[in-house]
């Protein structure tokens, strides 16, 4: 245990001394892997210690030790926990104690929460003893000799107190001691004075404790929306409830509910499946794991089984945020000497609601046997617009005596759900609180289904209904652009209300989002403007990163969606309000410049009537193609290159840039005559890759051998991505096979082709090249990355009517997209 290990609890150690006693103890019981088992030697525990070293045998099941689909949940912690005490016990007794010595076991041990793997923590405690070296000797050794974890240490009750009242960890784990053999005055003096001890000394460790925890929040990130989360550590994991022990010890607050102790047993239960799973001792659950600890714990699938943890790590954070506020507010008022001496401040922030200590309560009044169905919300878009966190006595009290909101719901509820909406990044916090009181639910019954639903694209950062607050957070940084914000709240809080359920998202979102303000008992008008929002609001971004924004078709035919300015504008807010939620690979400086590049075309034709075709030959071109060929033009996002005119040009280009770590986002290309010879330009919008971006004079180099033909850029290529390659052992994402989409009425001079695939080094140049060569001539291509995936949009010139012609030209292109392998 951090702080109380005195004698090294890891590291080389001396071979075994003899046990004294005439009797062997009896096999540990099955928890922790021998160091055979693990492919090498244990991590801890004494060198010389390995097989045919003349000491007990290593671990296997002990007879009746749980083991399989038995070694998960607390009846089976309970039981490797005894198994532990009875074993350990007779260590004790067989190293021949004198009196006045204890042994004693701390964190899970001490807890009685034994993993199948867990370590050990023990302390053997004195009353002075002088040779106690000797017994720990002959406790610890064989421990060690069957491979199993250690963290020991041996103190008297004096010393093991003087350490935690300096070490903010080593005060938090003495909280945890039990007793297991030996002297148990020795271990009660101990116990009883670690928690006195903690309670005087708590306007000390606590500041320690919340910054401790803090730092390790920053580090390990939040276990609700990771991936590959770490059980114990990462925020909302099993470490948080440690400290809301601490704070509850402490006096200060009593956040141990039974939703958090029901969710921190559950997660209890998916660390001892994980450990099942491994084989060994890992908190950290990643995507192979999924199916066999779902499985172990009798889930339907991975996705049920991140659905539950992510619950409940937002049940354990949401926990522990309260706590360690509560433990400030305390820690503030005993360092300035607040104490109450006159009657309570309460300052109305609302009808019903008043402000109390930093919290919203309920006002004196209103506490009846009739209860207002709206109380619940305007509680909650007063505490937002506040700025102010909701009492948790205020919670306790609305979810158990608020009745739920009558169908249509009375103005008084609209217009305090409008405020929540409209509150800014208050929302987040006050929804969370909201719904981990079970109070979202009684407002809106459909929150349930996505209530901490996975999100499949790693792009996404939260859960799905997390992502869909944050939206509506972030959509108040918009409210000024548009004219009506309360609908872009609206939209922002069920755009994605679809997903989860068989076909696009958006469309059967439409349908759900117009059911709910329906009966919420919205204006017709207004239902039928956020279902307009929800069915179309990923066509901005979709249109201007995989569409040419200078053909007037791709204009018009956004135009016709959108029908009027009003409604062009809460799409555009919503789009950028819903990239922020998202996360950063969802959104960038192009990407914006390309959605605002599309809103003021589609406004310009939904004001003026009519769409402006751009130039057919840009004056930006006009010096390169009348000079020396080939010619180069390099700008900090855009690589321009005229030639002249050949087959393959588009791939040479793109694979050069790839080459020198340049991303095509977009391109575009155009054939003209000049002196009797055609010409072609070849114009990429990139993004560097590394922030110094390319040397601009190799850059310039390559692209010159690479359309002379003296580099063979498929082969620097082929070599890049082989130097690239995942090593071997390492876990591939297992991504779908490409797809190819026509889309033959969406370009004025074009048919586009839009491939939808993982991305790799090179895809785009494989592509190109498989277009060229199958006769297909490109006008432009845009390229949208999404995290491990992308859009490609490919504008082919002629006539593409022909379904034998698609048809060859697709096969091409899926086995150009197909990952190059080693």
């Amino acid at each position: 245990m951090e702080g109380l290990v005195s004698e090294g609890g890891s590291g080389p150690q001396p071979t075994s001394p003899s046990v004294v006693g005439s009797a062997a103890p009896a096999d540990p019981p099955s928890v922790g892997a021998a160091p055979t088992d693990l492919g090498g030697p244990a991590s801890t525990g004494p060198a010389g210690a390995d097989e045919g070293a003349g000491g007990p045998p290593r671990p296997g099941p002990a007879p009746g030790a749980p083991r399989g689909k038995q070694s998960v949940g607390a009846a089976a912690r309970e039981e490797r926990a005894a198994a532990f005490d009875a074993w350990l016990g007779e260590l004790f007794q067989l190293a021949q104690p004198p009196a006045g010595v204890a042994l004693a076991a701390l964190g899970g041990l001490g807890r009685r929460e034994c993993a199948p793997y867990s370590d050990l923590d023990l302390m053997i405690l004195h009353a002075g003893v002088d040779d106690v070296g000797s017994v720990a000797e002959r406790v610890w050794y064989p421990v060690w000799d069957v491979g199993l974890t250690l963290d020991h240490s041996v103190r008297t009750p004096d010393e093991a107190l003087t350490v935690g009242r300096e070490d903010t960890k080593a005060a938090l784990g003495l909280l945890d001691i039990r007793h297991v053999a030996g002297d148990e005055e020795l271990t009660k003096r101990v116990r009883d004075g670690a928690r006195e001890q903690w309670r005087a000394l708590a306007r000390q460790h606590l500041p320690v404790l919340r910054e401790l925890t803090t730092q390790r929040w920053r580090a390990q990130g939040e276990l609700a929306f990771l991936l590959d989360g770490d059980l114990k550590e990462a925020r909302g994991g099993l470490r948080d409830v440690r400290v809301l022990r601490g704070v509850a010890f402490a006096q200060v607050a009593d956040a141990w509910r039974p939703q958090v102790r029901a969710g921190y047993t559950r997660l209890l239960d998916v660390r001892d499946a994980l450990h099942v799973v491994a084989g060994r001792r890992r908190d950290r659950l990643f995507v192979q794991d999924l199916d066999d600890v779902a499985a172990l714990l009798g889930l339907p699938g991975p996705e049920a089984l991140r659905r539950r943890i992510a619950d409940d790590a937002r049940t354990v954070a949401y926990a522990v945020d309260d706590a360690l506020r509560a433990a400030e507010r305390w820690v503030a008022a005993q360092r300035h000497g607040r104490h109450r001496t006159g009657p309570v401040v309460r300052t109305p922030v609302a009808p019903d609601v008043v402000a109390q200590d930093g919290e919203v309560v309920l006002a004196r009044a209103v506490v009846g046997p009739v209860v207002d169905p709206s109380l619940s919300v305007r509680v909650a878009a007063a505490a937002a617009r506040h700025g102010l966190r909701i009492s948790p006595g205020t919670l306790e009290w609305l979810s158990r005596h608020c009745p739920p909101l009558p169908r249509p719901w009375p103005p008084s509820a609209r217009t305090a759900f409008a405020q929540l909406l409209g509150s800014g990044p208050m929302l987040v916090s006050t929804w969370e609180a909201c719904d981990r009181y079970g109070l979202v639910t009684a407002w809106l019954p459909e929150w349930s289904r996505i209530r901490s639903a996975p999100q499949h694209n790693p792009v996404h950062r939260y859960t799905l209904d997390r992502h869909l607050i944050e939206a509506v957070a972030a959509a108040a940084r918009y409210a000024r652009d548009v004219a009506r914000p309360d609908l872009l709240f609206l939209g922002a809080l069920l755009h994605d209300i679809g997903k989860g359920l068989h076909g696009d998202h958006a469309v059967i979102g439409a349908d759900i989002a117009t059911g709910i303000l329906e009966s919420i008992g919205l204006p017709p008008e207004d239902v039928t403007a956020v279902g307009r929002l929800v069915r179309w609001h990923l066509l901005l971004p979709e249109v201007a990163t995989r569409r040419d924004l200078g053909d007037p078709q791709t204009v018009r035919h956004v135009a016709d969606i959108v029908g009027d300015v009003e409604t062009l504008e809460l799409l555009h807010a919503l789009s950028r309000a819903d990239a922020v939620a998202t996360g950063p690979a969802a959104w960038s400086a192009w990407k914006e410049r390309l959605v605002a590049d599309l809103v003021a075309r589609v406004r310009a034709a939904l004001v003026t009537g009519t769409v402006t075709p751009p130039p057919a030959n840009p004056e930006r071109w006009a010096s390169l193609v009348r000079g020396q060929l080939p010619a180069i033009e390099i700008t900090p996002d855009r690589v321009t290159v005229a030639a002249t005119d050949r087959n393959g040009l588009l791939a040479s280009v793109a694979g050069c840039l790839t080459l020198h770590r340049l991303d095509v986002v977009s391109a575009d290309t155009a054939t003209t005559t000049v002196d009797g010879s055609a010409v072609t330009v070849v114009s990429c919008r990139v993004q560097p890759r590394d922030v110094a971006g390319p040397d601009r004079q190799r850059l310039v180099a390559d692209l010159t051998r690479a359309l002379s033909g003296d580099l063979d850029v498929n082969a620097a290529l082929a070599a890049r991505v082989r130097s690239t390659l995942r090593p071997r052992g390492g876990t591939e994402r297992e991504a779908p096979p490409p797809r190819v989409v026509w889309a033959v009425d969406r370009a004025t001079d074009a048919t586009i082709l839009e491939l939808r695939a993982a991305d790799d080094a090179g895809l785009l140049y494989r592509v190109a090249h498989a277009l060229e060569l199958a006769g297909a001539h490109i006008r432009a291509a845009r390229i949208s990355t999404l995290g491990s995936d992308v859009v490609d949009a490919f504008y082919l010139v002629g006539d593409w009517s022909s379904a034998p012609e698609r048809a060859a030209v697709e096969r091409a292109v899926l086995a150009a997209a197909l990952p190059v392998l080693d």
